[in-house]
């Protein structure tokens, strides 16, 4: 913590004494019509042609610039330039905002690659950004994109299924990755029908996606992160957009509460409200899919946001969310809610270049699972975070980041196994970190070395996590690059990585009682990899990958008698809720992209293994899809680009299972030694194979398609129709295998949809 002090007290220092000899400009751009900031764009000084791009608030910084009037220009596609003519002094720090006018008349080709320019100056290892843009480019299911048709696309990144699929993430299921949602942690943001998320996709800003190798600004978590942040509601005029289909419905409003000036401040607010009929309108269009249970599957998602902006960039927001997710079976229903509050501010202090960000937020789940025998399934967790960070700027190209988080959480957790033993756990936990992440870009290179410390209250130990990132640019388009670091977490899943279908999806604290030194998950990621830059319009990213899980906490299935003092002598794996384990995941994945004037193509290949152990055998958990091949392909074309066509293929290796060796009567012994197993009619056990998951499911392929056409009415009216399909020529994709009746249950068959959305 010295070091961590010395640091930051040296950093500011020298940012004071460059300071006085050196100018500074600094400021946001802005879309001149709804005031929202314009991310990822560039802004130079067009007689010393430097520049930098802007962040996800739309600001800039350009500093040690030497004193002078000046040219201050930024462009970004389907904007007119700005330019504004400024004049810098020694010492003092110049604000000059930017606002950019859409263009009205569409360009036969506009080609502008600043964004070449940023990769060279970031390391970018495992991350993917993504945009609105980004999200626009796939076949959407019912009319509407989604986060998490796009996470699928991904490198490293392969889906469970459509029905309660679960992310998972170069190796990590999903409780090793961090979630957030404007700063705030999510703990489950995928719904039980597994093609739609909670994210409303036009209120994201921007996503980023980690899956591995992440900086030191991220923690608490052992494999990846998505980190989302929201856009602000539009600060000129009122505006919308109503959506209906089959499967889902939604509402978006937004508007100014305060307007927006060129150069003064302003307020505004959005709601979005989305809901899904599918177990209703399943039985009027898709009664096919599953002549038993139909498509049981319903949610609502409600988030609001006011967002306050002062003349100078500094701003407030305020934000809530209400999330609900039920998925009613014939034989078991599976329901839970999530909801949160919280607020971010972002200060720019006059006279420094330090920027501060803060957050604080409190998110609570609730997961339930009801089925016929009355046996508890239940798990919760409430918790909060806090944090604050500090940038400081260091030229045109460098930066250190420093700061601090607090997360607490409860969890509570009521549980019957298959063999009928009960599983429980009521906790309360903290969690305190610190970090620094410094960015140096030297010639050719750009160094990341950074620092994270973890100080978990409820295991009374700390966690030194270095971490480190690196770029080295071989050629104007040749880029290779390295990361490194440990990563630890307190949090556990109320699943075992040995279960194939598991809507019950709960949270656990790590427990004191676990046969290790360390309570903690623990893990070490290397990556590797290269960016090619192979002509105007295409670009290739190889990475290779390695993850150690030095320790993993999971539940133990295979408990069968009661941890106390009388069976301290019975084996371990026998007695204990809990277990460590260890594993690792290592392998590779390729990403092509193609983009040029209406055409897009994304094609992403990835190779992983996954393995565990459990003490007792070596297994692969049922997530490990070796061979996973996603392709995309957009085409628009017409005026205004008014005709859509978008198109995914998906294929995979088949994911592993543990296969059937017999069934025998299970008994309750629920009641001890006075159970009556005389009388009692038993239910159906299964005898599993000992090796768990040793055979492989069939491969998985499926295409979706959507064809969409836009009407335009009048000014900022659009009316857009989209026809669209899942699994177009009906694959038999296997879902899982119901053992206790012996059918095979598939996948989502052939749906069709016709949506119409409608913006103003």
């Amino acid at each position: 913590m010295k070091k961590l002090t010395v640091l930051i007290f040296f950093s500011l220092l020298f940012s004071s004494i460059t300071q006085a000899q050196q100018a500074h400009i600094r400021g946001f751009v802005y879309d001149k019509e709804n005031g929202e900031p314009i991310i990822f764009t560039n802004v130079i000084l067009k007689e010393l042609m430097i520049g930098k791009a802007t962040d996800i608030n739309g600001f800039y910084e350009l500093s040690k610039v030497k004193p002078g009037t000046y040219t201050l220009m930024c462009w970004s596609i389907g904007y007119d330039t700005a330019k504004s003519t400024v004049t810098l002094y020694a010492g003092r720090i110049t604000t000059q905002n930017l606002y950019l006018k859409s263009r009205k008349l569409e360009l036969d080709e506009v080609e502008i690659r600043g964004d070449r320019q940023k990769v060279k100056e970031n390391t970018n290892i495992s991350t993917n950004v993504i945009t609105q843009k980004e999200l626009k480019q796939l076949p959407t299911f019912g009319g509407e994109p989604d986060l998490v048709q796009y996470l699928q696309v991904l490198p490293g990144v392969n889906f469970s299924g459509d029905q309660g699929g679960q992310l998972y993430m170069r190796g990590g299921p999903p409780v090793m990755n961090k979630v957030l949602m404007d700063g705030m942690i999510i703990y489950n943001p995928f719904h039980s029908i597994g093609l739609f998320s909670v994210f409303d996709a036009d209120i994201i800003k921007n996503a980023d996606v980690s899956s591995g190798g992440f900086n030191a600004q991220y923690g608490g978590r052992i494999s990846g992160v998505i980190d989302v942040t929201t856009r602000e509601g539009n600060k000129k005029r009122f505006a919308g957009k109503i959506a209906v289909n089959p499967i889902t419905a939604k509402i978006l409003l937004e508007g100014p509460i305060n307007k927006f000036t060129e150069g003064g401040g302003s307020s505004s607010y959005i709601f979005s409200y989305k809901t899904s009929y599918l177990d209703k309108s399943g039985k009027l269009f898709y009664n096919y899919a599953d002549p038993v249970n139909g498509l049981p599957y319903s949610f609502n998602d409600v988030y609001v946001k006011f967002s306050n902006i002062s003349p100078n960039g500094s701003r407030v927001n305020l934000f809530g969310f209400r999330f609900d997710d039920l998925a009613n079976f014939s034989t078991n229903k599976y329901k839970w809610n999530s909801n949160g509050f919280g607020g971010n501010i972002l200060v720019i202090p006059e006279g420094s270049t330090v920027q501060i960000n803060a957050n604080l937020g409190y998110s609570g789940y609730l997961m339930k699972q009801i089925e016929s025998d009355g046996l508890p399934r239940e798990s919760s967790i409430n918790s909060f975070n806090a944090s604050v960070y500090f940038s400081n700027f260091i030229g045109n190209k460098d930066d250190i980041r420093y700061g601090f988080d607090a997360v607490g959480f409860s969890t509570n957790f009521n549980y019957i196994n298959g063999v009928g033993r009960k599983l429980e756990q009521s906790d309360y936990t903290t969690e305190v970190h610190g970090f620094v992440k410094y960015k140096k870009v030297y010639n050719r290179f750009v160094f990341e070395p950074g620092i994270r410390i973890i100080y978990y209250s409820s295991l009374s130990e700390g966690s030194f996590e270095p971490r480190f990132g690196m770029k080295y640019n071989a050629g104007s388009a040749v880029r290779l690059k390295l990361a490194a670091g440990k990563y630890s977490q307190n949090l556990m899943s109320a699943v075992s990585d040995q279960d194939v279908i598991n809507l019950f999806y709960g949270f656990l604290s790590s427990p004191d009682k676990v046969n290790s030194d360390s309570k903690r998950q623990t893990a070490e990621h290397v990556v590797g990899g290269i960016e090619l830059d192979m002509g105007r319009f295409i670009e290739m990213n190889i990475e290779c990958f390695y993850k150690n899980f030095s320790q993993i906490t999971n539940i133990n299935h295979a408990k069968i008698y009661d941890d106390n003092q009388d069976n301290q002598n019975i084996d371990y794996h026998l007695r204990a809720d809990i277990i460590k384990e260890t594993g690792n995941a290592y392998g590779g994945d390729a990403r092509l992209k193609y983009e040029r004037k209406s055409v897009y193509l994304w094609a992403v290949y990835s190779l992983t293994f996954v393995t565990r152990n459990d003490g007792l055998q070596n297994y692969v958990p049922h997530f490990d899809r070796r061979h996973n091949v996603n392709i995309v392909f957009t085409y628009q074309m017409g005026y205004k680009k008014s005709w859509s066509f978008n198109s995914r293929w998906n294929y995979g290796s088949g994911y592993p299972f543990t296969q059937t060796q017999g069934f025998y009567e299970l008994l309750n012994l629920q009641g001890g030694v006075s159970s009556n197993i005389i009388n009692q009619n038993g239910n159906l056990g299964i005898n599993y194979n000992s090796a768990a998951n040793t055979g492989r499911l069939p491969y998985f392929h499926r295409l979706d398609l959507s064809v969409s056409k836009k009407f335009f009415i009048r000014e900022y009216q659009v009316l857009t129709v989209t026809a669209s399909a899942t699994n177009v020529y009906n694959r038999e994709n296997i879902f899982y295998f119901d053992r206790v009746n012996y059918k095979r249950i598939n996948q989502l068959p052939i749906m069709p949809t016709l949506g119409i959305n409608y913006t103003f």
